[in-house]
């Protein structure tokens, strides 16, 4: 379904919102619906229902439904004075841009299509005789949901969805008895017009970490074998965190149907993904793939185009509301304020869904990490969250955010050899944001402008060694880096084209002093090539294959399917 989107971003005057309000859902550009949500510190009580039509706040939430086609699907939260909706219709073909006093407008075309990687994936799995429910995870507001539903209304006669967060009541149909005729019939008494047609309807249990009950009924969908389903969670790595030394409530393991289902993870946009989403054609891309692969030069005007998007990757980031911003607006304000929203969700699960213990814990580190990459050696330090602070107090923070999908660690390697993990030190990391956009975030607004003007100085190496973990981890790789007492460091190591390779990022020209020693010392650290990547174009100086920042994305280990052989036992 194609519509817009309205981005509006308020500060400081909710007087204004209101009058926004009425004045768009009172125009002839044919808004339909709004979608309003945010987070919540204060309460909005001296609302005017005569004046702006809009009725006082039931508790922290403000109802909008008794204005003229407006509709509340999400309540608006205040956090800090900041209000962010989303207004979408259908009829809107307008892209309009307007600055009312301290009040923003954006239309961002959410039928910008955004073509996702993970679409071939379900298209693979559907076709498998075998396949077993599927679980999608991924950190919140990735895309999920809409490639989910985007796929089974084009492959399925019928679709029933639920959402366990937005429809607590569905979970009631997943008590008891979680035989599939139980739950069919319980779902077609909760969900008006649903239908369930063997072979050709795929249920959708969006936010599944919220009821373990169907998660364990995943079994039983799939010795059935009569319906697909396919879940998708945003926190199954964290729901229940905390609670094993207490009490199993909800989200124990006990609920997940190991063998009876199949796990995969989804990230935001990567490169290519925003390069798609940017209008760059497959042709273009093809061009710089092959570039990289024969080792020769893109040609400059390509070239000087994916340098420039490369750095508006960088202030944007792959989370879909942010590009869709971007796309529509290319206002670093909003695309700040949109980011930072995310991120005041993120914290707010920190909140729900960790251990009161833990709370405080959790949010002291991920506000730690811009602090953590400012040192020379990025190695992850407790002192740096607080004084004192001790791997014990925090090393379950750390994991928590792991699981949420928000930082990855990259971890030291003993020795450059393979297999990096079977050589890696457990307590010794870094932590890189998982999505480049979010640590831009995190920083000073203004930053964002830094970057494109090239005026970050000392904290740029920083943001491109987060961007090298961004390309790393969206394409399913762990991450590695190399460290000696001595001073010898390697900012990644990674396993490319069958071998370990040094992968060193310069946010300028210049030399690599220890790749250099690593390099020359074969004997010893058994390396024998290195990528160094930086503001140069494709080329190489011996063991050393020189390469564009934007072509990080390409750095992945491709192996053929092996394939064993049978054993002669012929004597």
């Amino acid at each position: 379904m194609l519509g817009w989107d309205i981005v509006f971003a308020m500060l400081n005057n909710t007087s204004l919102l209101c009058a926004s309000l009425y004045i768009l859902t009172h125009s002839p550009s044919g808004i339909e619906r709004v979608y309003l949500s945010g987070k919540c510190r204060d309460i909005i009580s001296f609302l005017s229902a005569n004046e702006y039509g809009v009725s006082p706040c039931s508790g922290c939430a403000v109802l909008v439904s008794a204005l003229p086609n407006l509709s509340m699907e999400h309540p608006i939260r205040l956090k800090k004075c900041i209000v962010v909706t989303y207004i979408r219709s259908e009829k809107c073909s307008l892209t309009m841009f307007i600055r009312l006093e301290k009040c923003y407008f954006a239309i961002i075309n959410q039928g910008n299509y955004f073509k996702r990687k993970i679409e071939t994936y379900l298209a693979d799995w559907k076709k498998s005789e075998d396949r077993k429910p599927l679980v999608i995870k991924g950190i919140r507001q990735c895309g999920k949901t809409y490639i989910v539903r985007k796929f089974a209304e084009e492959n399925y006669e019928s679709v029933v969805y639920m959402n366990f967060i937005l429809e607590p009541d569905k979970k009631s149909a997943f008590t008891g008895n979680i035989d599939v005729d139980t739950i069919i019939l319980n779902l077609s008494a909760l969900i008006n017009g649903s239908r369930f047609i063997e072979g050709k309807t795929c249920i959708i249990l969006d936010e599944i970490q919220e009821c373990k009950e169907a998660r364990t009924a995943l079994k039983s969908f799939h010795l059935d074998g009569r319906f697909d389903v396919i879940a998708t969670g945003s926190l199954l790595g964290v729901k229940g965190y905390g609670q094993s030394k207490k009490k199993k409530g909800d989200g124990g393991q006990d609920s997940i149907p190991i063998g009876y289902e199949t796990v995969i993870d989804m990230y935001p946009l990567d490169f290519e993904e925003f390069l798609w989403a940017n209008g760059i054609t497959d042709a273009v891309i093809d061009s710089v793939k092959s570039c990289f692969e024969n080792e020769k030069p893109v040609p400059d005007g390509i070239h000087k185009a994916m340098m420039e998007l490369l750095y508006r990757y960088v202030i944007v980031g792959g989370l879909p509301e942010v590009v869709n911003c971007f796309l529509a607006t290319k206002n670093i304000e909003l695309i700040y304020n949109v980011q930072r929203n995310l991120i005041a969700g993120y914290e707010e699960d920190m909140v729900k869904y960790a251990d009161d213990a833990d709370k405080p814990n959790i949010r002291e580190c991920f506000e730690s990490i811009p602090k953590q990459l400012a040192k020379e050696n990025k190695k992850f330090q407790y002192s740096i969250v607080k004084k004192g602070g001790r791997a014990s107090q925090y090393i379950g923070s750390i994991q928590w955010l792991e699981d949420a999908g928000i930082v990855r660690r990259c971890y030291n390697t003993q020795i450059t050899e393979l297999p990096l993990e079977g050589n890696s030190v457990k307590d010794c990391f870094k932590v890189y944001t998982a999505d480049i956009g979010i640590l831009m975030a995190m920083l000073d607004y203004g930053t964002q402008a830094d970057i494109l003007k090239g005026n970050l100085l000392g904290y740029k190496g920083a943001v491109f060694e987060n961007l090298m973990a961004d390309f790393l981890c969206k394409s399913g790789q762990k991450l590695y880096y190399f460290h000696k007492d001595s001073g010898l460091e390697l900012d990644f190591l990674a396993r490319f084209k069958g071998e370990c390779v040094i992968l060193e990022v310069k946010a300028k020209t210049g030399k690599a002093k220890s790749m250099a020693t690593v390099l020359k010392n074969r004997d010893v650290y058994h390396v024998r090539n290195a990528i160094k990547l930086g503001q140069y174009n494709v080329g190489r100086n011996g063991d050393i294959l020189t390469i564009p920042l934007y072509m990080g994305f390409l750095v992945e280990d491709k192996i053929a399917d092996v394939i064993i052989p049978d054993v002669d036992l012929r004597l």
